[in-house]
């Protein structure tokens, strides 16, 4: 459950550090008081979309800190083990949001993703929102709720996983057959490339190898002329050669060495030189008689070039790209060829997954029905508590009209109601009244929340539009739901407010320039004077104070 709740510079909070009990926790104050901003902070730890409108001003961040106890959160538990940021039996988080809008989230002081949080938080807080009965309208929503009342996400996810390979293999068989109308063409161009790049030898191809070849063979009279004067210069010249010098040179600084012996070295030096050359221009003069002229094969490489140019240039390739072109056909031939094997392959699956996606869907379909008849019956149970006595609440259960499969099966669910006897069951949107949708709402989450897992439950004034008697029960709901687990309200209802064992009064600072709020827990005569001022109004009398008494009596809230 939620132990504390400490917020820094949020709009109109400078700083709270408020700390929370089991049971039911009630949150009072004026109109614009502050109540809303407490939501909104718990909302932002819990991974909700930031903004630097939150930021207070003149202040550089806003941050939100949350402590809970998970010793009543199994589950929590096991994500933080599995993510590897549990610590023990408590889980801080924190959010920061700076005055740019960028905020960072911290899970027991490590960093974390916002996807992260938001998948730790589904399984600590669960809010329900003031306008909750505007989107019970939506079809989704009422299947959502059904679904969760039935515990059916497990078979629900098989039935989508198997709906969304069915699509895949469908959508592949579908490509396939559109592709065989041309398949015989196709095949004929494919053959017909693959002969033209296969005359290249591509097994053992190389472009840059054929190139090298060819300006060898193309240049190979300059190469030997312009080698046997290297030679001539080298080695042969009977003029001046490069070793006749380097003789001429030894001669002389070895006659020199007899006077300076430090010039040994140098001649050292010269005489390996001179074998270097002499090596040198053997080694040429062998390379140079090797080389033979080939005006055929010159002519080969250029037709061989100019091919492999021209399949580039048509293909829009480079050369040393033409071998994976080739596997590429290859591989579309081959695709093409086993096409009629691949299409009856997957007309199998398709029809495989088909028959698994309709036993899936058949079986949630029997969930669905056998969990609809109970939560109707205890829907219909509370509505009549809560001042609708002829009510009556049916889950319709149909079939689509498409045989085709769809996502979350095949079954159209939709919320009906009766407000009065003898008159048809209709959907909700054009039968209930504000009033009566509040309350229909307001049943079915108190109803589908009764026997989840979830350690805090939050609403949000999903009391409007409801009061007097039917206030009291609603009041009483909500506490019996606080008896295993943690459950706070925000309401304007003293009736609500009488059935909380603990009672937190938001109130409005305008004593500096900047308005804020603070939070602050009611003691007993506190807690009578607030639930008076929610009775009464400006003027607050003996009766009041006396009728506010009463109230926290019965509900017996510890007085």
């Amino acid at each position: 459950m939620l132990l504390n709740l400490n917020i820094i510079d949020l709009a109109v909070v400078k700083t709270l550090d408020l700390d929370l009990e089991k049971g039911m926790s009630v949150l009072t104050g004026e109109t614009g008081a502050g109540k809303s901003i407490l939501l909104t902070a718990l909302g932002l730890a819990l991974g909700d979309r930031a903004d630097s409108g939150y930021v207070r001003p003149n202040c550089k961040r806003a941050e939100i800190n949350l402590e809970f106890d998970l010793a009543d959160a199994p589950q929590a538990q096991q994500w933080l083990k599995d993510n590897e940021l549990d610590a023990e039996q408590q889980c801080l988080i924190r959010r920061i949001v700076n005055q740019d809008g960028r905020s960072k989230a911290y899970i027991n002081n490590r960093p974390v993703t916002l996807q992260a949080l938001q998948e730790l938080s589904e399984k600590l807080v669960e809010i329900h929102g003031q306008h909750a009965h505007l989107t019970l309208l939506n079809a989704d929503e009422q299947r959502r709720l059904l679904d969760s009342f039935a515990k059916t996400q497990p078979l629900l996810d098989h039935v989508n996983a198997c709906y969304r390979e069915w699509q895949q293999t469908s959508k592949e068989l579908a490509n396939l057959i559109k592709a065989g109308v041309d398949q015989t063409e196709r095949e004929e161009l494919l053959r017909y490339q693959l002969e033209e790049l296969q005359q290249l030898d591509l097994s053992n191809f190389s472009y840059a190898e054929l190139s090298e070849e060819h300006s060898k063979l193309a240049n190979l009279g300059e190469i030997l002329s312009s080698g046997q004067a290297q030679v001539d210069l080298l080695y042969e010249s009977d003029q001046q050669s490069v070793n006749q010098m380097l003789n001429h040179c030894l001669a002389e600084l070895n006659h020199l060495a007899q006077f300076a012996p430090e010039l040994n070295e140098i001649c050292t030096m010269l005489s390996e030189a001179q074998i270097q050359v002499e090596e040198a221009s053997l080694q040429l003069r062998r390379f140079l008689e090797s080389q033979e002229a080939d005006p055929q094969r010159l002519e080969t490489l250029e037709n061989q070039i100019g091919i492999i140019q021209s399949l580039s240039r048509k293909h829009h390739v480079t050369p040393d790209e033409l071998p994976e072109l080739v596997g590429k056909f290859e591989s579309e031939l081959d695709s093409l060829t086993h096409s009629s094997e691949r299409i009856e392959a997957l007309t199998a699956s398709a029809e495989q997954l088909l028959a698994q996606y309709r036993q899936l869907a058949a079986e949630l379909t029997k969930q669905r029905i056998l969990s609809g008849k109970k939560l109707q019956q205890q829907i219909s149970a509370m509505i009549k508590e809560l001042g609708m006595p002829q009510g009556e609440f049916l889950v319709d259960i149909s079939a689509l009209d498409s045989a085709t499969p769809k996502l979350n099966g095949k079954d159209k669910i939709e919320f009906l109601v009766s407000a009065n006897p003898g008159l048809p069951a209709k959907p909700l949107a054009k039968v209930a009244s504000g009033g009566e949708l509040s309350r229909i709402s307001l049943a079915i989450q108190v109803t589908t929340s009764s026997d989840k897992t979830t350690p805090t439950m939050i609403f949000d004034e999903v009391d409007s539009g409801i009061g007097g008697g039917i206030a009291e029960i609603v009041g009483q709901k909500l506490r019996s739901l606080s008896h295993n687990r943690q459950v706070m309200c925000v309401t304007h209802l003293p009736q609500v407010a009488a059935q909380a064992h603990h009672h937190l009064y938001v109130e409005k600072n305008n004593r500096s320039d900047i308005t804020s709020s603070n939070v602050r827990l009611l003691e007993t005569e506190e807690r009578v004077e607030e639930i008076a001022r929610m009775l009464g109004g400006v003027n607050i009398t003996a009766n009041t104070l006396a009728h506010a008494k009463e109230m926290l009596f019965q509900s017996n809230s510890g007085l």
